[in-house]
């Protein structure tokens, strides 16, 4: 038996190109067995105060549940923390906290047995999945910003999401016209085949009647899907939305239970493509899940992989192990926790994400980058 020994939270901080620069914050999470095997997870908590929140939570709160439990018990695990936190209160930093122990776990279960995580999970569903360059729009006016895309497709992507109303020198996201007129300029450089899903985001406050018409005049450009266009609890516009567009809705990266989960797909019924985060959602535990209920409804799920490998690595094996996931998101610009905190770059191959092979997450973590960006 694989008995837990410590469990390390280590809140970092790096700048992001894919993010205009901007310090990003996570907290990994380093979980080592009586045995000498060592696990790898990730919440992410995003800022500082977070941040010191979720590592709080994991020395003082959830390592002592699980000191002396079987590592490779995942469920036992999973189930244990979880009754320990339901009296913080249902999902935010609890959440996150349990996701980062719970993703480590599942890397010593996979490590322990010499397989992938996706052999645990019952194998693949897919040989491969679509890669999307999932960035921000931040360049200096349309012809800028659309000629990144445009370089992410020369790269080798198929698909692109695009966030609206980011950090930058853009002013793409809050201006239906402009919007749209963006949308349109792409289309028309990308061409027919080219998949472009937009996500409006946190960052823009447009009402019920205006989502819809953006929705409709940017459908006339084929996108995937529209994400979030409305605040994510506004739950009679996101109802009235659904009914007056054929543009899939997506949304969802910011629930953090499958019970909110449950009550969008049973109680809203107004979304089609599901954001799902495994350094948020309870971890890879709580990941499949929230997937048994997409099968259930017929619904896509999208892992929300936007952080370091190590979620990139864990979200990987869940959309192809899921029978209800279409593309795999990376960052396309160069970024520390994508390019050197792991020793081989998780990367697409023309076009197409494919599975990771070794056991557990199927990463190497370098603990020295690890120290490098550690936020002190």
């Amino acid at each position: 038996m694989h008995r837990v020994d410590t469990v390390e939270a280590i809140p970092v901080a790096y700048p992001d190109p894919n993010d205009f620069d901007t310090i990003r914050r996570t907290v990994l999470v380093k979980v080592t067995t009586d045995s000498g095997i060592t696990g790898w997870g990730e919440c992410i908590a995003m800022w500082p105060e977070a941040c010191k929140a979720v590592a709080l939570v994991i020395h003082e709160g959830l390592w002592p549940v699980v000191k002396g439990l079987d590592a490779t018990d995942t469920d036992t695990a999973w189930t244990t923390m979880r009754r320990h936190i339901w009296w913080y209160g249902e999902g935010g930093i609890a959440s996150m906290a349990l996701s980062g122990v719970d993703m480590a776990l599942w890397d010593i279960a996979g490590k322990a047995a010499g397989k992938p995580i996706h052999e645990l999970l019952g194998g693949l569903r897919h040989e491969k999945l679509l890669a999307n360059a999932s960035t921000h729009v931040n360049k200096d006016g349309i012809p800028a910003c659309v000629a990144e895309v445009e370089s992410f497709f020369e790269a080798g992507f198929r698909s692109t999401k695009l966030g609206f109303g980011k950090k930058g020198l853009s002013n793409i996201g809050g201006d239906p016209d402009r919007d749209v007129s963006f949308v349109k300029a792409l289309r028309e450089a990308l061409g027919d085949e080219a998949e472009i899903l937009i996500d409006i985001g946190n960052g823009v406050r447009w009402d019920v009647d205006t989502a819809i018409d953006v929705a409709n005049r940017m459908g006339e450009y084929r996108i995937g899907w529209y994400e979030e266009p409305l605040y994510v609890t506004d739950d009679a516009g996101y109802r009235k939305l659904k009914a007056s567009t054929q543009v899939r809705i997506a949304s969802g990266e910011r629930e953090f239970t499958e019970a909110g989960y449950r009550r969008q797909m049973e109680f809203v019924q107004a979304v089609d493509v599901y954001g799902v985060d495994p350094a948020r959602v309870e971890g890879i535990t709580g990941f499949r899940r929230v997937d048994a209920l997409c099968t259930e409804h017929g619904k896509t799920i999208n892992a929300h992989a936007w952080s370091t490998a190590i979620t990139t690595a864990a979200s990987l094996h869940l959309s192809l192990a899921s029978p209800n996931a279409e593309i795999f998101e990376y960052k396309p610009l160069p970024v520390i926790v994508q390019d050197e905190l792991v020793a081989e770059k998780l990367w697409h191959k023309d076009g197409w994400a494919y599975p990771l092979t070794g056991p557990g997450l199927g990463i190497e973590v370098q603990e020295d980058v690890v120290e490098r960006i550690r936020d002190r």
